[in-house]
């Protein structure tokens, strides 16, 4: 019994500190660990006057894509963010980017083939009518700068990676937690992966965040 409890209280220590914020690489993982969840088969009949606004409290339906002021419910099914404080466009764009989980990184690339970090958002805002400027640092120009404090899903976060002096990086908040920043991004070495600020790497590196979409 005295040699069974020292080995059962380090079991315990190394559970407890298991890392939280491992990079997630593909929709399924994303989904096995709870962030993501099918839609429920719901429509939406929206008037044609309908706002991103006017549906954010009401059932998400199948994958509807925002162009304009109107809302298409035509399309097969998506996953949907599993959050209920996320704006309709908010989690529509979450979605978007996560379809492109795994897709490799390619330099200039803004398709499925590859993406650069820049790349990836600027196509998956695109999607929705919205053009972003096709850098990082230009990106960094547009929206509102914020206060750490402020941040939040579908904000724009930018970083400094390699040493660079100026921003050359960019990814798009989906969920927070505490002092806890998850994004997706097109990484060099991974492609399209989800990664956390509580990773020495992007904590370090970290600049800013700005809000496009008020």
């Amino acid at each position: 019994m005295k040699r069974i409890l020292p080995l059962l209280l380090l079991f315990l220590f190394v559970v407890g500190c298991k890392s939280t914020s491992s990079i997630i690489t593909s929709k399924e993982e994303a989904q096995k660990r709870g962030i993501y969840k099918a839609p429920a088969n719901i429509k939406i009949a929206a008037k044609n006057n309908a706002t991103p606004k006017s549906v954010a409290a009401k059932e998400v339906p199948k994958k509807a894509v925002i162009t304009g002021n109107r809302i298409n419910d035509k399309n097969d099914d998506d996953l949907v963010i599993n959050v209920d404080d996320s704006s309709y466009l908010v989690k529509q764009l979450i979605n978007a980017a996560s379809e492109n989980l795994g897709a490799h990184y390619r330099t200039g690339g803004t398709t499925p083939d590859g993406f650069d970090c820049s790349g990836l958002m600027y196509s998956t805002f695109k999607k929705f009518d919205i053009t972003l400027p096709r850098s990082s640092v230009d990106m960094a120009k547009i929206g509102r700068k914020l206060d750490e404090d402020d941040i939040r899903k579908g904000d724009l976060i930018f970083f400094k990676t390699n040493g660079r002096s100026v921003i050359n990086h960019v990814g798009m908040v989906i969920e927070i937690n505490d002092e806890e920043i998850k994004f997706i991004h097109s990484s060099t070495q991974k492609g399209v992966i989800i990664s956390s600020t509580k990773e020495a790497y992007y904590g370090r590196t970290f600049t800013q965040a700005n809000r496009i979409l008020e």
